[in-house]
Parts: C-alpha cells; sequence; structure tokens
C-alpha cells in the first residue's frame, strides 16, 4: 500500500506498532542473546535494529524527532529495547502529524541512493518491521519464549482457548 493520506499512514502504523510493541514486551534479558548461528544477528539485535531504524530511515526524509540513533550499541536488557520502542514510535507520530502534510507524501527524497516519494518511506518502514518481526519470532520461540499472535493467535493462544493449532 502506498498512502495518500497521513491518518491512512498513522491508522496502519498504530496497529503495526502494537503487534511490534507485544513482541518486545515478552523479550528477557538472557532471550537477548538467542541467534541461530554465531554469524547472524542476536535477537536483541534484530529488536534493537527496529528500534533505531525509525529514526535513521525517518530523519533521511528531513522528519525531525527524538529518537535512537542506529550506532547506539544494543542494550543488555530487554525493557529498555521495549521501552525505546514505545517512545520512539511515540515521537515519529508527533512529528508526521506537525511537520507534514498530506501534500508532503509526494515530496521525493533520497534513500539509500535512490528517490523516494515520502509515501512510498512510509510503506518501507511498516514491511521493514513486519520482516523483522518474523525473524524475532522464530528466535523467540527458539529461546523458549511464549510468543503472542500477531495476524492471528500463536500456538500458546490456541491451546490457552482449548483449541489445536490448525496444520499449516
Amino acid at each position: 500500500m502506498v498512502y495518500h493520506t497521513i491518518e491512512e499512514f498513522i491508522n496502519d502504523w498504530n496497529n503495526e506498532a502494537i503487534l511490534t510493541q507485544n513482541l518486545l514486551d515478552v523479550l528477557t534479558d538472557e532471550s537477548l542473546k538467542q541467534q541461530v548461528i554465531e554469524e547472524n544477528r542476536t535477537l536483541g539485535r534484530l529488536a534493537w535494529h527496529i528500534v533505531t531504524s525509525l529514526h535513521e530511515m525517518m530523519s533521511r526524509t528531513g522528519l525531525t524527532f527524538e529518537g535512537v540513533e542506529h550506532d547506539h550499541p544494543v542494550p543488555v536488557s530487554a525493557k529498555e529495547i521495549a521501552d525505546s520502542y514505545r517512545i520512539t514510535s511515540d515521537n515519529m507520530l508527533k512529528a508526521i502529524r506537525e511537520q507534514w502534510t498530506d501534500d508532503s507524501l509526494q515530496e521525493l527524497d533520497d534513500m539509500y541512493g535512490e528517490k523516494w516519494p515520502k509515501a512510498v518511506t512510509l510503506t518501507v518502514i511498516i514491511k521493514h518491521q513486519i520482516h523483522h518481526r518474523g525473524q524475532m519470532t522464530v528466535l523467540m520461540r527458539q529461546a523458549g519464549l511464549m510468543v503472542p499472535g500477531v495476524y492471528g493467535p500463536s500456538r500458546e493462544e490456541w491451546e490457552a482457548i482449548g483449541m489445536t493449532a490448525p496444520e499449516i
């Protein structure tokens, strides 16, 4: 989806941010070390990447707001990661409401060597966090965490209501 209005984006973002926050709130300090192999990102690094990419990507559009810098070290505290996402997400939405109009969505920005309309950047930032949430759920399950449902109930949530998760 490419956004035509700020409200379209904000409605999508609010829904997606809740799903991301739900995952981040389940993380434990110990789980942040989980990784598939040594060369891959840890669960903590993936979660922190979602947090820092908000400011990194959106600042390329000229949007100014308080957020964690992309090169800030990964915290050892899961609570710090979850809290940082909540604050950065709120700051980003406030800045979009105050600094952009619906017409701003057609403005082009230099994004990683290409020219993207702001509307495309908003689409990409949502898809970016969806992509990394999927990676996180695998590592969360490997770390022994209860994975909350994202676009439907997780296996544990099915079991909690006395049902068997459907086979895929």
